[in-house]
C-alpha cells in the first residue's frame, strides 16, 4: 500500500513517467474503473438490447486504451504509427442505443486518463459519470408514457352489450388511472365486436385481478392485455 501511495504522489507531481510500476498501476486502475462502468451499465440498463459481450467490452476497452496510451508515451511518431495501424481495423458492430455509445466513449476517455497516468481525473470522472447515470435511471429522467398498457377483448353484440360495456368501464376505473377507447371493429348485432383500449394502469401487480374481473362480465371474451416496455427497440 505504501508503494501504491508513493506512485500516486509521484504521478500527481510529474506526468509522463511510464515506468513498469506506473504502467501496471495504470492497467489495474483501468480494470477497476472499467468494472465500475460495467456494473453501473448493467444495473441501469433497460430495453431489449442487453449484451453480455458489450458489458465485458467496457472493461476490456478501458484497459486496452490505457495500454495504448502507455505505448504512445510522449512519442509523436509512435502516436501516428498507432493511428495508422488502428485505421486498418474496421468496426462493423452497429450500436442501436445512443446510451451504449456514451458508455463506450466514457470508457475510452477514462482509459486515456489511466494510460496517461492522470489518475485523479480518471477516478473523479468515473465517479461523477456513474453517479449521473444512476440518478438518470432512478429518476426515470426523460420517460414519457401517456399509456403503459393495451387491452383488447371481444364483446358479443346484442341486448346485453351496453350493460357489459358499462361494467368494463367500471372495472377500468378501479384499476387504471386513465383509459381511452381507440377502436371498435365489427359492431353488428349478433356478431362479436373487438374493442381496443389504451390504459394507464395504477399497479401492475393487480393486472391478474383486473383480467379476472373482466372475464366474469357476460358477453366478454378473448381478453388480451399487452404491457408496453419502457424502451422498445426494433
Amino acid at each position: 500500500m505504501e508503494t501504491v501511495r508513493q506512485l500516486f504522489e509521484e504521478n500527481f507531481a510529474m506526468r509522463g513517467n511510464f515506468s513498469p510500476e506506473g504502467v501496471i498501476l495504470s492497467l489495474l486502475l483501468a480494470f477497476i474503473l472499467g468494472q465500475i462502468f460495467a456494473w453501473v451499465y448493467y444495473a441501469t440498463h433497460s430495453g431489449l438490447s442487453y449484451s453480455r459481450t458489450f458489458v465485458q467490452s467496457l472493461i476490456l476497452l478501458t484497459i486496452v486504451v490505457s495500454l495504448v496510451m502507455a505505448v504512445i508515451g510522449n512519442s509523436i511518431i509512435t502516436a501516428f504509427g498507432l493511428m495508422g495501424a488502428l485505421a486498418i481495423i474496421r468496426f462493423r458492430n452497429v450500436l442501436k442505443d445512443t446510451r451504449d455509445m456514451v458508455f463506450i466513449f466514457s470508457a475510452l476517455v477514462v482509459g486515456m486518463a489511466c494510460g496517461s497516468q492522470r489518475f485523479d481525473v480518471a477516478i473523479l470522472g468515473t465517479v461523477f459519470l456513474c453517479l449521473v447515470a444512476v440518478y438518470l435511471h432512478l429518476a426515470s429522467f426523460g420517460a414519457h408514457q401517456p399509456h403503459n398498457g393495451f387491452l383488447r377483448f371481444q364483446l358479443t353484440m346484442g341486448t346485453g352489450a351496453e350493460p357489459s360495456v358499462r361494467n368494463v368501464t367500471d372495472i377500468l376505473k378501479r384499476f387504471c388511472r386513465s383509459f381511452k377507447l381507440i377502436s371498435v371493429q365489427g359492431a353488428s348485432f349478433g356478431a362479436a365486436a373487438e374493442y381496443s383500449y389504451q390504459l394507464m394502469i395504477k399497479k401492475h401487480e393487480r393486472n391478474e385481478e383486473m383480467l379476472y374481473e373482466l372475464e366474469k362480465i357476460e358477453n366478454v371474451g378473448n381478453i388480451n392485455l399487452t404491457m408496453q416496455e419502457e424502451l422498445l427497440e426494433v
